[in-house]
């Protein structure tokens, strides 16, 4: 499957390249251009950054065919989201073959870490009305975010404003959806509000997997015409049947509840060539799973997880180059009739430096990180950014690191009839190096990557004999290495917006060898993956989209899914109609969870000043 896949992905690039110079003067775009990455200390124009980040932005998630965060990041090739049901309701997070362990979540820049496991990751992904764009950081992040950014990092940046409008939508479709929501956007004279609230709920595509999900947002940005301060609040709570979630047996009727929450505060101050932005920031997980959906008593877990942190990032521009540092302090709490009550307390510092040479052509950003963990002690990972611009629109660039992924409570203390976690496990490690290219334009984008990781101390659950219990062992050595092309092409066709995108990723995995007789993690990365968007105005008031995806698995799966939407505009209302696995693929992206067969959702918004 490889040779195929990786000639489309190259044709394409080929054939849309010779035709941009013709385009370059006609099509402006603001998708790219003028996009900052200000997730970390040094802010960077998106194409003056060395390394592999992809950015999905507003314009993109219109054309998406997707409801929801968890849907949308699959169309981006690299990213694994292996969902467990349909509207997120448990989706799990993976980059460039990474665990959902090993991937950081950040919204607006607030890291979202989990310390009981990485399975409620996207427990905190936010509604796409409130979304400006998606930041997506791929290889080592460690010394730039910290803790769990092992294979990268995801930022979710919310909108700064919505103009004076409330704008209500209205889902309906098959498994008996229903999905509702209203976002306000309020401008006063000096602040600025945004305030979402939004109902999910479906009977269910199967047997014991319906849901009952509530979102709640709110942004605030006070005291806007002088010291301007952000507030974010959120409270997402799910309630849904996990029908083989963790299990095979089909009388159990598994069930899940779960709630995120999330305050936060920012600020900046700017004094010349000093900028300095501080936060403050409290993070709430709960997670109720019971065994059986009717037998509450029969083995029930219950945890609640709090976050406090606070955090100071800062960059200063001199003669020599930029200086970005900052500390951030930590404490999480976790208090479970499983794992324990327990608490632990994190210190991060870092610092980089961007020298620019030869004209401002070559850029070099040496950093480190330094680490405090409680129960761990201490940890430094330096990395290096190197990058050098060609010319206007195209720049070569390479980087390197030590990463990093303390074990979460469920590795340390989790205990089941199966089950059984180990205190005395060690913080997986790994050295990560990539190489690539990209090419911007106001019209074409392009770019490539080369990567490398080789791990070790990853955290495995294995046994010696069948009716052992399976215990968490730091014994798994894993070396990655792969490949990866994006191109998206923005052109008119009689005066009518199009876009066309395309995107391939190969990783192969060569574990080290191990001596056991069991073991509950094999390697089932995407060893191929393969995505592209097709996103047509058929009128100025009709737009068109078709996504397609192949996925083949180290294991030996392979399925093909295309997706579609249609959207239809008329004056102050928006008709949609969005279609799921159009061909009806059998397929299963983790555990024992079959995905959902064809189905449709359609919408309607209305939109009022």
């Amino acid at each position: 499957m490889k040779t195929p896949f990786t000639l489309i992905a190259f044709t394409l690039t080929f054939v849309i390249a010779q035709v941009v110079q013709a385009q370059e003067k006609l099509i402006q775009t603001d998708s790219l251009q003028e996009v900052v990455i200000n997730s970390t200390r040094i802010d960077l124009p998106f194409k003056e950054n060395s390394r592999t980040i992809d950015i999905i932005t507003s314009k993109d998630i219109k054309n998406s065919a997707t409801t929801n965060v968890a849907d949308l990041l699959q169309q981006v090739a690299g990213v694994d989201i292996r969902r467990r049901g349909t509207a997120g309701s448990q989706a799990d997070l993976h980059i460039r073959g990474g665990s959902f362990d090993q991937t950081l979540l950040l919204i607006d820049g607030i890291k979202m870490d989990d310390a009981q496991t990485g399975h409620h990751t996207m427990n905190a992904a936010l509604p796409i009305e409130v979304i400006e764009r998606i930041e997506i950081i791929k290889g080592p992040a460690a010394r730039v975010f910290g803790q769990n950014a092992f294979t990268g990092a995801i930022n979710i940046v919310t909108k700064k404003r919505i103009k004076n409008t409330v704008s209500t939508n209205l889902e309906t479709g098959s498994f008996g959806q229903l999905n509702g929501s209203v976002t306000v956007g309020s401008e006063l004279e000096n602040s600025n509000h945004i305030i979402h609230l939004g109902k999910l709920t479906s009977a269910g595509y199967r047997n014991n997997s319906d849901y009952d999900n509530s979102n709640y947002f709110i942004k605030s940005v006070f005291n806007k015409n002088e010291q301007a301060v952000e507030m974010i609040a959120t409270f997402f709570e799910r309630k849904f049947g996990a029908e083989n979630f963790y299990t095979t047996n089909p009388e159990w009727n598994e069930y899940e509840e779960t709630q995120n929450s999330l305050l936060g505060f920012t600020t900046t101050f700017k004094q010349g060539k000093l900028k300095v932005s501080p936060r403050v920031y409290w993070k709430r997980n709960q997670d109720m799973f019971l065994l059986k959906r009717n037998e509450p008593n029969f083995f029930r877990n219950f945890h609640i997880n709090n976050k406090i942190g606070a955090e100071v990032n800062a960059s200063y521009d001199s003669q020599i180059g930029v200086t970005g540092f900052g500390v951030d302090v930590s404490k999480v709490y976790i208090n479970s009739n499983n794992l324990g009550n327990r608490n632990r307390f994190m210190t991060n510092l870092f610092v980089e430096h961007q020298f620019k040479l030869f004209g401002d052509k070559l850029d070099v950003t040496p950093g480190v990180a330094i680490t405090y963990f409680s129960d761990f002690k201490f940890h430094a990972f330096p990395g290096l950014d190197v990058g050098y611009r060609l010319n206007e629109f195209f720049k070569i660039y390479g980087n390197t690191g030590y990463t990093y992924r303390i074990p979460t409570y469920t590795d340390l203390f989790y205990s089941d009839p199966a089950t059984l976690g180990n205190a005395n496990l060690k913080p997986e490690e790994a050295l990560s190096a990539e190489v690539g290219g990209k090419y911007i334009s106001p019209s074409f984008t392009g770019s490539f990557a080369l990567f490398y990781r080789d791990a070790s101390n990853l955290i495995d659950y294995v046994k010696e004999n069948e009716a052992d219990r399976f215990m968490a062992t730091n014994l798994r050595d894993l070396y990655s290495k792969g490949f990866e092309a994006n191109a998206s092409y923005n052109f008119k066709v009689s005066n009518l917006n199009q876009s066309l995108s395309v995107g391939y990723t190969f990783i192969e995995d060569e574990a080290g060898e191990l001596d056991i007789n069991f073991s509950r993690y094999s390697i089932n990365s995407l060893k191929h993956h393969f995505v592209s968007r097709l996103s047509t105005q058929i009128t100025k008031k009709i737009n068109f989209n078709v996504i397609y995806k192949h996925a083949e698995r180290t294991a030996g799966l392979s399925y093909n899914v295309w997706d579609s939407s249609i959207v239809v505009r008329a004056k102050r209302f928006e008709f949609s109609i969005t279609a799921a696995n159009i061909f009806d693929a059998d397929y299963i992206e983790t555990g024992f969870v079959p995905m959902p067969p064809s189905n449709v959702l359609f919408g309607l918004r209305y939109s009022f000043n």
